[in-house]
């Protein structure tokens, strides 16, 4: 398979951890040890670990929607142009933030993250989505 098809199983099984809690995914798609450069600072977590983090936002948020602009795979790296979704349990009120994010792949696994992400309420304006998250931007 060529690196990019690689990369394009990968975000598609990862796009199915986020959007249908297929933890059971997780495996196939992260590290043993995934290091994550975000917001609570740059760690390292097990795969284990990191799923259970998903499951409590999940529990949070559970219409999460990760909707994406643009990416690029290249090698062994990509990127997500994206504003995440959901509706706030208390108000009901549809949340919102905008980010980038950039991988390091290893072994056709996450490895690494960087996450920037906009204050709450941003999302970006400009854009279309796409259809999912490896399919062409529109």
């Amino acid at each position: 398979m060529s690196g990019d098809a690689v990369l394009h199983d990968l975000f598609d099984r990862w796009e199915r951890v986020w959007h249908e809690g297929r933890f059971d995914l997780v495996p196939e798609c992260v590290a043993p040890h995934y290091v994550r450069h975000d917001e609570a600072g740059d760690r390292t977590v097990t795969r284990e670990a990191y799923a259970d983090e998903l499951a409590r936002l999940r529990q949070e948020r559970p219409d999460v929607r990760i909707v994406v602009y643009d990416h690029s795979f290249g090698g062994n790296r990509a990127w997500y142009r994206f504003t995440m979704k959901w509706t706030d349990r208390t108000s009901g009120e549809t949340r919102t933030r905008a980010g980038l994010q950039a991988y390091r792949i290893d072994g056709g696994k996450l490895a690494e993250t960087w996450v920037i992400l906009q204050p709450l309420g941003s999302a970006w304006s400009d854009a279309v989505a796409q259809v999912t998250w490896t399919s062409s931007p529109p």
